[in-house]
């Protein structure tokens, strides 16, 4: 079995195995405050009732859900009156919630992300760990009182609940993906002050507002969290509309007949695969990706086509030459200039060359020269080791040949490194 099967196991194996000692648990000994626990599973129902198909970027498909489970680990008083739930039925209650909600996904045929559930599970767990015992002990009460400093421990209780989540998405990523960890964990790491802010606000602000006014502060403190979903849906969805565009515009060459087949395509799953295993991330690898699809986009300006749209074995200055006209070309259809930056300099000696370009080159080059064909790979690969002298950049090639090891990327050619 390899070993992100087990790293992924492993994650869903606690979920599991802390879901299962919540619910026995709550069975065994009842729910104290059983209004509470109704109105915050039925929250928690009602988010994962909203949740929507996930977009690209979309690190909490269900925020008012994980809102409502935050608030529920993090409620203390309940409309001035202590309130008595532990860490356990706080499991019990966001699970009993979280699977009521998923289970018309399912009847439609659109299972829950496990990873997800997975993480809500444990993050929940640790907020409540965090808070619960020295809530019920007095400590919290005892030493902040109420105001301010209460609030405070609640915000940094919520940061390392934050954190966790981001090691923990880091990690499940790592073991799908391969991907080095430390750019996966950094990618989540930034990714917190957009609808992870939201939601951990949100979830603070339920907790204090259950425990000044009761539960009648749940659906006016939740109104906001929904409108900030649907922002961030519409927000989603034009990135995605974006890059069907910018996908669209990249199959002109091929229905052109300026390049083969699902060229650009490919040269774009490889070299987002090649930049994650560089360290790029966020905003640096939507350019890559970007600029991988448009790279040949010049070739749509030359009287006479390229045979075959291998570009790689043409001399320098005409490269040099495609490239600029795609860049020019690129700058005309609105996409960022950093895209056309990089397909303007891709033919440059990689020592010039920003590090977006140099992989976008390489990557480019051993597409043409193997294309479908894995038993060209291994010969391709090794032209590309040859030309570490001045055209592919030392690094690159390597961890262009890593990549391919571990089998490449769905739909792209893999090649043994030998």
């Amino acid at each position: 079995m390899r070993p992100g099967a087990v790293t992924v196991g492993a994650v869903h194996g606690a979920a599991l195995l802390l879901g299962a000692a919540g619910l026995a648990h709550t069975l065994w000994h009842g729910l104290a405050e059983p209004g509470n626990a109704l109105a915050f599973g039925a929250l928690i129902a009602l988010g994962e009732l909203a949740r929507r198909g996930a977009h690209p970027g979309e690190r909490e498909p269900a925020p008012l859900a994980a809102a409502g489970a935050l608030a529920y680990a993090l409620l203390g008083d309940d409309a001035g009156a202590a309130t008595t739930h532990g860490v356990l039925q706080i499991v019990a209650v966001v699970c009993a919630g979280g699977l009521a909600g998923i289970v018309p996904h399912i009847a439609r045929g659109h299972g829950p992300d496990l990873d997800h559930l997975a993480r809500r599970v444990l993050t929940v767990g640790f907020a409540a760990l965090c808070f619960q015992p020295l809530y019920n002990s007095g400590t919290v009460t005892g030493h902040l009182g109420l105001g301010t400093a209460y609030a405070l421990f609640l915000v940094l209780v919520l940061g390392l609940t934050g954190l966790c989540d981001a090691v923990l998405a880091a990690l499940l990523l790592r073991a799908r993906t391969a991907y080095p960890y430390g750019p996966l964990l950094r990618d989540e790491l930034r990714a917190l002050p957009g609808i992870g802010s939201a939601v951990c606000a949100t979830g603070v602000v339920m907790a204090l507002g259950v425990g000044a006014a009761g539960l009648w502060a749940l659906p006016v403190l939740a109104v906001p969290l929904l409108l900030t979903q649907v922002s961030f849906r519409r927000y989603a969805a034009i990135r995605t509309v974006n890059r069907q565009t910018i996908a669209s515009l990249a199959r002109a060459t091929e229905i052109a007949g300026c390049t083969p087949p699902g060229h650009a395509r490919r040269v774009a799953a490889l070299s987002t695969a090649v930049g994650r295993e560089l360290g790029l991330g966020g905003a640096e690898l939507t350019v890559l990706e970007y600029a991988a699809l448009m790279h040949d986009i010049g070739q749509l300006s030359l009287v006479d086509p390229v045979a075959g749209g291998a570009t790689a074995l043409l001399p320098a200055d005409q490269q040099r030459r495609i490239a600029l006209l795609g860049g020019e070309v690129v700058r005309m259809t609105g996409v960022p200039a950093a895209v056309a930056h990089v397909v303007e300099r891709q033919a440059d000696p990689y020592r010039e060359q920003p590090r977006a370009a140099r992989i976008v080159r390489a990557v480019n080059a051993y597409d043409d020269l193997a294309g479908e064909d894995a038993a060209a790979a291994l010969e391709a690969l090794e032209l590309l080791r040859l030309g570490t002298a001045r055209d592919y950049h030392p690094e690159v090639v390597a961890c262009l040949a890593r990549v391919l090891a571990r089998g490449g990327t769905p739909g792209v050619t893999s090649a043994p490194t030998g």
